[in-house]
């Protein structure tokens, strides 16, 4: 109590001239000042306490939502890999197709040549001509 402020007031209990009662009121004094104190103590503690107690509850709630959020990236990312597989059957299914139409296009090309070869110089009939 060496450290209080000037509007409190210090005792020097090596002084003589202080009564029964001086000692008495500084007591009381004393005890009320603890009460505050311990008041304000138990205030801060339940305070704490409850800080505690919701950040308890708000990481078990975060926890929670990164389990949801684990799950669903899980989902996605097998998702992501069936997607990636279909493509991949796609791409081969459009490769196919392409060997497969180039080759049609060789054939109607070399069977235009064959029936081109096969009529006679004067005739204007069969593809690329009108019937007029």
């Amino acid at each position: 109590m060496a450290d209080q402020t000037d509007e409190d007031e210090v005792f020097d209990f090596s002084n003589v001239e202080f009564t029964r009662d001086d000692l008495v009121i500084a007591l009381n004094d004393m005890v009320k000042e603890y009460r505050k104190l311990s008041h304000s103590f138990e205030e801060a503690k339940a305070e704490n306490m409850s800080l505690k107690s919701s950040s308890a509850e708000s990481s078990s709630d975060e926890l929670e939502d990164a389990d949801i959020l684990k799950t669903e990236l899980s989902k996605l990312q097998a998702e992501n890999e069936l997607l990636r597989n279909e493509i991949s059957e796609l791409k081969a299914e459009v490769a196919k197709s392409t060997v497969e139409m180039s080759s049609w296009n060789k054939a109607n090309l070399t069977l235009q040549n064959l029936y081109e070869s096969q009529k006679q110089a004067g005739d204007k009939t069969g593809i690329g001509f009108s019937n007029s």
